[in-house]
């Protein structure tokens, strides 16, 4: 790798909100340096979400660090096959293997985990309980920035949910993993058997679901960590 290789970092969001909850993480990155995309996926699909990724992919330079938060771990899951994404970063995400998906992944939550207050379908598409969404979603943000994110939340379909994994990136390429120990979204313990199921290299950090927008800095050190592991020319940079 020649020190002009110059990386790209794609962040991708997961159910219930969009992008905008990465521009903590986007301002960090950009400041040193790095090429930053967020992607807009639908959530409607797993198989468009991936084709979106893809396009995002597509139009950045080699080599691309893909990252993933929540059920946008399942995204890069899929769409880090991609021959541009060297290495793999989730942030407190489902990270599925051949034919899983997140139903089957939340199928059996561990005895006394946190049970997501996620709302009956309303025309195929899931909506968190808003009156819950501060303590199961963002328990480490102020009162009022909880209540906006549960007052925009992005319906997710539940097509989505039920989209299972061809092939694991994680299978061919490495990967991180961040694990939030205060997350009442995806039970800590699941967190842990999947980084180390898909071989990551694991940091645990005090936080909620939200830790991507509650604390940026150390979201954005992981990533350079992973860009560093498989870029060692960028070191520095």
């Amino acid at each position: 790798m020649s020190k002009s290789d110059t990386p790209s970092i794609v962040l991708v969001h997961g159910g219930f909100v969009d992008g905008s909850g990465w521009q903590g993480v986007y301002d960090k990155l950009k400041e040193d340096g790095y090429s930053v995309t967020v992607v807009q996926n639908p959530t409607v699909s797993l198989a468009d979400d991936v084709a979106v990724t893809k396009r995002a992919i597509d139009a950045q330079g080699e080599p691309v660090i893909l990252v993933g938060h929540s059920y946008g771990g399942v995204v890069i899951t899929e769409a880090g096959n991609h021959p541009k994404v060297a290495a793999l970063v989730y942030i407190a995400a489902f990270a599925p293997d051949k034919d899983e998906s997140v139903n089957t992944l939340i199928a059996d939550p561990p005895p006394g985990a946190s049970v997501p207050p996620i709302l009956a379908p309303q025309d195929g598409f899931l909506f968190l309980d808003r009156e819950k969404f501060h303590a199961s979603f963002a328990g480490d943000l102020s009162a009022e920035q909880a209540a906006f994110m549960a007052d925009s939340q992005v319906p997710w379909g539940v097509d989505a949910l039920g989209g299972t994994i061809s092939e694991p990136a994680w299978r061919s390429k490495p990967s991180w993993y961040l694990v939030t120990t205060e997350d009442r979204m995806i039970p800590p313990p699941a967190q842990r058997a999947m980084s180390e199921r898909a071989g990551s290299t694991v940091i645990e950090v005090a936080g909620s679901h939200s830790i991507y927008v509650s604390q940026p800095a150390a979201v954005g050190d992981l990533i350079k960590t992973a860009v560093n592991a498989t870029m060692p020319a960028t070191v520095g940079a």
